[in-house]
């Protein structure tokens, strides 16, 4: 039969009980009722390892044994399910949710914390900076507390110190506050030793009821521990059954199952009334709301923006308002059309600021001074955004900043801060595959650079046009510091042509040069030694060839091999430029370019960094293996290849490694640039002779054909509302040839197929802004 208790706890829910009564008497299966069994609050018991059960039973059973004392009664647990399965297991998962929280934090925590340690502690202070006055009056490069702070308080920084407080507190409650779960022994509670005899445990009850019975000792605390505990120990040790329960399976009760728990807190385990709507409210939140909002967050970005962080809409306008015989001085109207910067705000206040700014700058707007009035008007009929981003970048070449308003202060900065991305993306758009033959565009790819160049180093566009004896102006002078034209024209008296004639200039000369006609203290000369010292020289080893043949011939697979080397007089490698005027870190990029000049195409290009050595070293020794490996090379062969190549990238040079199709049959006489994006007249450039022979091997490839293939170009140039000719009286770029180079081409002899030619293949400017094609 089956008997079914009852018992109040104190959450006020009802556990129902389920007992097993045996008799072997038929009158008594019909005459027993259902009992209800009273017993103590349910939190009385929290520490026992839920005696509850054995109570309960023993309570039935003596009530039956009372009422039927010669009918022979066994009993057992059939089910415990609210009380045992629920409130007990509830109990132990609480005690397991903040272990499980814990270990969720510190998973992913531990590992990234230590990687990033690492990281930050492998990055030893390698960059140089620049130590001159000027670099240290403007304040880019001292650590101060403040800036230190507010590079660590990045939101990844700080959630990791967040978690790392979670996990200490965790920690601490889990060791000090979370008591665990005891287990009931009634031996322990009554000071014996197990397997001792009744009499002995009957004394041992009688001693403690002495201290703790209610009618010994009023005190509370031990009427409970009496009746809860002692009380308790003492009817599981006394009891036959219960007492050989214990003996043999260490429980009161018997046999007992393994009991499983689920580490979460105790109140989302009670899923009725108003916790299960906080568990609801928690599951639908975490598991639909939450990565719903950050999948439309994600997508709405993702959707405004390129991989590079750089708007599709600046990507469109760059793309479309880029032309072939886009002049260096034009590209500004370009690079202002960034929809980041027709996102600055225009302000009425903003007004005055720009009127006062119009006229410090206007000798740099490219303005027709023939139709001054009509160029002004002009000018401001654009929209409001391009004029105003137009005047703040003018203000910053001629290094007008002071007259700006804080407001226009605080646009300006957020001009340059994206400033070397968009530029970036820039060059880009120009080398981007336009033609038949997918090549890109040289002169707006050289415009583009040498707006970076004067946009870090503050040089007006003006200050590089042909003067006199030097063909890149005296812009590269300005970026030294304390320099100003006037200057230049002092040392121009002494037969100082160039910028290139200056730097290779001894030391001394070069010092009473500025302290005794330019007028410079010896710190001043001083300080333009230190940047001198910084400037980088390029070498530039190129040879292109076809894999695993004798010749180049129409429609094969061209290999392009560069080895870039840079060099600086205080032989370091990795350093951050002079800039004192632009605001923000900028490392050096390097571009090179393999173009021909004839037709303005660019063949190959590809970006050059010499700052992060060890990406170098695998990424040289990767290509090398395969390169070696294509050519059939044995493996003692590739090994000592590999390691010629490392010993090179750790010496200061970088590889770069490129493929092209072969054109048509013919002589093409080609230009390697290497151009700095950081540094005026610090290019270099160097001849290849490229012969390609008549097909005449076997598996003839596809040749791209300029009948299949419709240009790219038919009418962009009509797309031009100002068309070509309003480049006619702009600025020839440095790297712009004139009628001897053409004509020096067209008397140059044929070289070995794909080599450099010898005369050219080591000129490299330390300086590079003289031509070296003939």
């Amino acid at each position: 039969m089956l008997l079914t208790g009852r018992t109040s706890i104190r959450t006020e829910r009802w556990a129902t009980c389920l007992l097993r009564v045996q008799t072997s008497s038929p009158s008594l299966k019909q005459r027993v009722p259902q009992i209800p069994v009273n017993t103590a609050s349910l939190h009385q018991f929290h520490h026992l390892q839920n005696p509850r059960a054995d109570s309960t039973a023993r309570l039935l059973l003596q009530q039956l044994r009372i009422r039927f004392p010669k009918a022979p009664l066994t009993c057992s647990w059939l089910q415990f399910p609210q009380f045992s399965a629920s409130m007990a297991a509830a109990e132990e998962n609480s005690a397991l949710f903040p272990i499980f929280v814990l270990t969720m934090i510190a998973l992913p925590l531990v590992p990234y914390t230590f990687v990033n340690l690492y990281l930050t502690f492998r990055k030893k202070s390698q960059n140089i900076n620049c130590r001159c006055s000027a670099c240290f009056r403007s304040g880019k490069y001292r650590k101060s507390i403040f800036r230190r702070i507010s590079k660590f308080s990045t939101y990844s920084n700080l959630t990791v110190l967040l978690l790392w407080v979670v996990v200490v507190l965790l920690s601490f409650y889990i060791k000090h506050v979370n008591t665990e779960i005891q287990i009931f022994e009634p031996f322990s509670i009554l000071g014996l030793e197990p397997g001792v005899s009744e009499p002995e445990i009957k004394k041992a009850y009688r001693k403690l009821s002495i201290l703790y019975h209610p009618d010994k000792n009023t005190d509370p605390e031990a009427n409970k521990y009496f009746i809860d505990y002692i009380s308790k120990a003492y009817q599981a040790l006394t009891d036959p059954i219960s007492r050989e329960n214990f003996e043999k399976y260490g429980h009161p009760d018997g046999r007992q199952g393994i009991q499983m728990g689920i580490a979460l807190p105790q109140f989302l385990l009670n899923i009725d009334g108003a916790s299960g709507g906080i568990l609801l409210l928690g599951i639908v939140g975490v598991c639909i709301i939450l990565p719903l909002t950050i999948a439309v967050i994600y997508l709405s970005r993702s959707s405004k923006y390129t991989g590079n962080y750089v708007m599709h809409h600046t990507m469109y306008a760059y793309y479309h308002f880029m032309k072939p015989s886009l002049a260096p001085s034009k590209v500004m109207e370009v690079f202002i059309r960034a929809a980041e910067y027709m996102e600055i705000p225009v302000r009425r206040t903003d007004e005055e600021s720009l009127q006062k700014l119009f006229v410090l700058v206007r000798s740099e707007l490219n303005l027709d001074l023939r139709n001054i009035r009509q160029e002004q008007a002009k000018f401001w009929k654009q929209h409001p955004a391009l004029v105003k981003a137009e005047l703040l970048i003018q203000a910053h070449l001629t290094r007008e900043t002071a007259e700006l308003s804080p407001y226009l202060q605080q646009d300006f900065k957020k001009m340059l801060a994206l400033a070397p991305r968009l530029l970036e993306e820039l060059i880009k758009m120009a080398i981007i595959p336009r033609t038949q033959q997918g090549h890109g565009w040289l002169r707006p790819a050289i415009g583009v650079v040498e707006l970076s160049q004067s946009m870090i180093q503050a040089v007006p566009l003006s200050a590089r046009k042909a003067t006199g004896g030097s063909s890149e102006g005296y812009g590269p002078f300005l970026q030294l510091p304390h320099f100003t034209e006037s200057v230049v024209k002092k040392i121009a008296r002494k037969k100082v042509r160039s910028f290139q004639d200056f730097r290779e200039m001894k030391q001394q000369e070069r010092a009473e040069l500025l302290t005794q006609f330019a007028g410079f203290s010896d710190a001043e000369a001083q300080d333009v030694e230190i940047v001198l010292e910084m400037m980088p020289s390029i070498l530039i080893d190129l040879t292109c060839e076809t894999e695993g043949e004798e010749g180049i011939q129409e429609g094969d697979i061209v290999t392009m091999q560069a080895w870039i080397t840079l060099r600086r007089w205080n032989d370091s490698i990795r350093a951050l430029p002079h800039a004192p005027y632009f605001p923000y870190e900028k490392e050096e990029n390097f571009w090179l370019l393999l173009a021909d000049t004839s037709s303005n195409d660019v063949w190959m290009s590809q970006k050059v960094n010499f700052m992060d050595e060890a990406t170098a070293i695998i990424a040289a020794s990767k290509a090398i293996q395969e390169l070696k490996e294509g050519s059939g090379a044995s493996a003692k062969e590739i090994k000592i290849a590999v390691k010629e190549a490392i010993n090179r990238v750790k010496s200061g040079s970088r590889l770069v490694m490129g493929k092209f199709q072969a054109p048509s049959e013919g002589n093409y006489n080609l230009t390697s640039y290497c151009l700095c994006d950081a540094w005026i007249g610090c290019d270099a450039k160097s001849n290849v002779k490229l012969k390609v022979l008549k097909r005449t091997r076997a598996g003839t490839r596809n040749i791209v054909s300029t009948d299949e293939v419709p240009s790219l170009e038919d009418g962009a140039e009509d797309e031009d509302e100002e068309g070509n000719d309003e480049y006619d009286d702009d600025y020839e770029s440095e790297y712009s040839e004139d009628d001897e180079d053409v004509r020096g081409k067209d008397a140059q002899g044929a070289v070995a197929d794909g080599s450099v030619d010898d005369d050219a293949k080591g000129s490299s400017s330390d300086g590079g802004s003289e031509s070296d094609e003939n």
